[in-house]
């Protein structure tokens, strides 16, 4: 959608992109919660897993509320996107006030674990050099020490107006890129609570002619995704259709890294490694 926006010069009311910015971050700390949970089961640790996905069910109530769907959403349309209905903002606060103690009860029972240390920490290292050779990005990069995050970086929408820090590993081991996931949960949250604060009044949608017909050119945009650079490459030839579209996945860029640091490794530690790439 905003790529689409960016070959077009659309610009985007103050109010859709607030909302944005919330659905964007909602979908990060869903994201994160089947990451860290699929993590601990991957090593044996189920009960975690069940908690993650408790939580995460609460996100995806607020998905249905607005997009009718839970993980099949689309809300952003080219222009804005769709207002969420009243019940959704005080059910969006009790979640974020809620978000404090899930991480607490995730510090427990996995962070703190000494079986999970014991599988995780020095294991399946990746370097800060060759995760930047690899092109590796989101938080696998951040894992490795490399504080780079496209809402930080190259800003886009309206994150420049936002405070929140972006957290990296030491070690760039597999708790470290676990790790990252929690703390980057507790900074989405911080995020979204600004956003209700400060979000305006107005409109959701700017003027968009029904049939997009963009001018004929190329446009490249990229945004930080959960699992990490996320970006869309477009040709227009002024018709209703692309000439080229190219998409570029974090995931399938990140997994390259197992060639590299598998190496060396038992078996049981390759599903450890795998699970902390969150595939």
């Amino acid at each position: 959608v905003q790529t689409v926006e960016k070959l077009m010069g659309i610009e985007v009311p103050e109010r859709a992109e607030y909302l944005r910015i919330i659905m964007a971050e909602l979908q990060r700390m869903a994201s994160h919660m089947v990451g860290v949970g699929t993590n601990s089961a991957d090593l044996g640790g189920l009960t975690p897993f069940l908690y993650t996905l408790r939580d995460r069910e609460k996100i995806l109530d607020l998905f249905e509320m607005t997009s009718g769907g839970r993980m099949t959403i689309n809300m952003p349309r080219i222009g804005g996107i769709i207002e969420p209905p009243e019940e959704f903002w005080p059910a969006l606060r009790r979640f974020i006030d809620e978000v404090p103690a899930m991480i607490e009860e995730y510090n427990g029972i996995i962070t703190g674990n000494e079986i999970f240390h014991a599988r995780t920490k020095g294991v399946g290292i990746l370097t800060k050099e060759l995760a930047e050779e690899l092109g590796v990005t989101g938080p696998i990069l951040r894992g490795s020490g490399v504080k780079w995050d496209l809402r930080k970086d190259v800003p886009y929408g309206i994150y420049d107006r936002f405070d929140f820090d972006v957290p990296v590993g030491e070690a760039g081991d597999c708790f470290d890129r676990y790790y990252v996931r929690i703390r980057e949960m507790e900074e989405s949250a911080k995020i979204i609570k600004q956003a209700v604060k400060d979000i305006p009044e107005g409109p959701t949608f700017a003027k968009v002619a029904k049939v997009i017909k963009p001018p004929a050119g190329e446009v490249y945009h990229r945004v930080e995704n959960p699992r990490g650079e996320l970006a869309f490459y477009l040709v227009s030839d002024g018709s209703t259709k692309p000439y080229r579209l190219r998409i570029r996945g974090g995931t399938f860029v990140n997994i390259q890294v197992l060639s590299r640091i598998v190496p060396g490794w038992k078996f049981a530690d390759l599903i450890g490694i795998l699970a902390s790439l969150d595939i």
